[in-house]
């Protein structure tokens, strides 16, 4: 597995929230990345936290930026050290939208549990969904 860890020369951790959306089918929604990091693999949408904005919001912002879905955002799942960012995932149910690709999200997609084997996911993202018991 890749270093989730951040890296030694980092003196800052930069802190991110991300959502675990899943569907009524149990398909679990992705984002391709259209920036570094992890260019151009499959995770769930997430990024920065903006100033005065709690890790719950900036998941439901974020997801909304870039799956154009609403979300009720639930229980914090897990927080892990990922690529030097510290990502608060939260479980988020979806309450409205049309999904599309939107700001740094290249593609997204439902994704079936048994379908993850064929995707390119970010580094760490099965052992993290594992650890959730999303897997």
């Amino acid at each position: 597995m890749t270093s989730l860890e951040p890296p030694a020369e980092s003196g800052h951790v930069e802190i991110c929230a991300g959502a675990v959306v899943r569907d009524a089918e149990n398909r679990l929604l992705l984002v391709r990345r259209g920036r570094p990091p992890a260019l151009g693999t499959w995770t769930l949408p997430g990024g920065r936290l903006e100033p005065g904005e709690s890790p719950a919001e900036a998941a439901a912002r974020e997801v909304r930026e870039e799956t154009g879905l609403a979300v009720e955002v639930g229980e914090l799942l897990a927080t892990l050290p990922v690529l030097g960012y510290l990502v608060h995932d939260f479980a988020a149910t979806v309450v409205g939208g049309t999904l599309r690709a939107g700001d740094d999200a290249a593609e997204v997609r439902w994704c079936g549990i048994d379908e993850l084997a064929s995707y390119e996911l970010s580094p760490g993202l099965r052992d993290a969904l594992h650890g959730m018991g999303v897997l």
